[in-house]
Order: structure tokens, then C-alpha cells, then sequence
């Protein structure tokens, strides 16, 4: 059987790599790869192909394409929903930050999300295999995750992570209206309830960063 995949990284040592790994597939799969170093280079790709791949694997990490408002792997998920809507994605990613991965679950929700430390060569053909069989595979951090955050995602809804992501990269508390479609006096009665549950009775954004940083939520 006849494989296209796109490899998508910054680093080709590491797209050689896979590309050595997969070449010992035991699954019959006869690959035709193509790769790209860069979410420009993606972008045009992605976006003029007439051939659809079956595959794409994305590196999280990647160097942004700032014109099309594509600043990271994740980004360009959408575009290939848009261009290649059959396409299977396959997302790698060295973070294992709680509420990055939950975003990038949530918005892009590829067919296999995988922790690069949580797999082995083995693993990784599994997880291949089973995503071209248009099934989902979820590395060992990702379904402990899920597992996880059944309870606390009805607490921790969309505008709570986007408060704690926002909080973590510097932005005060004052200047949340700006980024979200919320008022300042709806902001804060968020945080109390991000304060209640991360068992926080008076506290400040620091305390609620320290917090979420101890509990891998960034």
C-alpha cells in the first residue's frame, strides 16, 4: 500500500529519522514523503498540492510564517483542514505543558497527539499505523492527560486556560478585556473560580501561576 506523507520540521536530522524508522515498517506501507523546514514552506504546500497526502506529521515547534498569522505546528492544522479536509494528522511535540496540549486537543484535535519522550521507535510505527487506519493514537502524557481532565475541564473551560495562558506570558490582569471577550469584572469572577480550584483562598496571579505550574497545567 501506497503512503504520501508531508514531514514537517525545523530539523532534518530529525525528519531523516523518521524517515529511517518508517522505512522499516512492517505493514507493507511503500512511502512517498515530502518534507518541509518552516511554516512558510508548509503553508505554500500545503496550499498548492494537487495531490492530497494521506498523511502530515507537524513538529509543534516551528519557525512562524508571521504574514499568515501561523506562529507555531499547531497553526497550521486549520489550513490543512482547509485544503486537505481527508488529510490524517499526526502531531509531535516536545512540550507536555497541561493546557498547551489541551489546546492543541481541543482546536485542532489531530488523529495523534504524541510526547516525543513518551515514544520509542516501536511506539512511533504503532502510532503510524494506526492513524493511516484513520484511527486515533494518543501517546502515554496525552491519555493521561485526558483522563485527567475530565473532572477539572468543567471547571477549567476555554476562557479559564485562555486567562491562565495569558496570565503566564505576562499579561496583567487589567489588560485581560483586551485579549479576551470578557469584561474586567467578568475576568475576575473567573478567577475566583480558578483560585477555589486550585485550593487557593486569597492569593495572587502569582500564586495562581505557581500553582498551575505545580500541577503541569504550564
Amino acid at each position: 500500500m501506497e503512503v504520501t506523507v508531508l514531514m514537517i520540521d525545523d530539523h532534518p536530522p530529525i525528519i531523516e529519522g523518521y524517515k529511517s524508522i518508517l522505512s522499516y515498517n512492517p505493514y507493507g506501507y511503500i512511502l512517498e514523503i515530502q518534507t518541509a523546514f518552516s511554516c512558510e514552506s508548509a503553508y505554500h504546500l500545503i496550499s498548492t498540492t494537487k495531490t492530497p497526502f494521506d498523511v502530515v506529521m507537524i513538529d509543534y515547534t516551528m519557525p512562524p510564517f508571521i504574514e499568515k498569522n501561523i506562529h507555531c505546528g499547531a497553526d497550521l492544522v486549520p489550513i490543512i483542514r482547509q485544503y486537505l479536509p481527508e488529510t490524517k494528522i499526526m502531531m509531535l511535540t516536545s512540550h507536555s505543558e497541561s493546557l498547551l496540549l489541551l489546546k492543541v486537543l481541543k482546536e485542532g484535535n489531530p488523529e495523534g497527539l504524541l510526547v516525543k519522550s513518551d515514544i520509542l521507535a516501536d511506539e512511533f510505527l504503532v502510532a503510524f499505523d494506526t492513524i493511516v487506519k484513520g484511527e486515533s493514537y494518543f501517546s502515554s502524557t496525552i491519555i493521561s492527560l485526558k483522563q485527567e481532565l475530565k473532572e477539572s475541564d468543567k471547571v477549567l473551560d476555554s476562557y479559564n486556560r485562555q486567562i491562565i495562558m495569558l496570565l503566564s506570558q505576562g499579561i496583567q490582569t487589567k489588560n485581560l478585556p483586551d485579549y479576551l471577550n470578557l469584561s474586567k469584572s467578568a475576568i475576575d469572577k473567573r478567577k475566583v473560580i480558578i483560585k477555589e480550584f486550585f485550593d487557593i483562598e486569597k492569593g495572587t496571579d502569582e500564586d495562581i501561576l505557581r500553582e498551575a505550574r505545580k500541577q503541569g497545567f504550564i
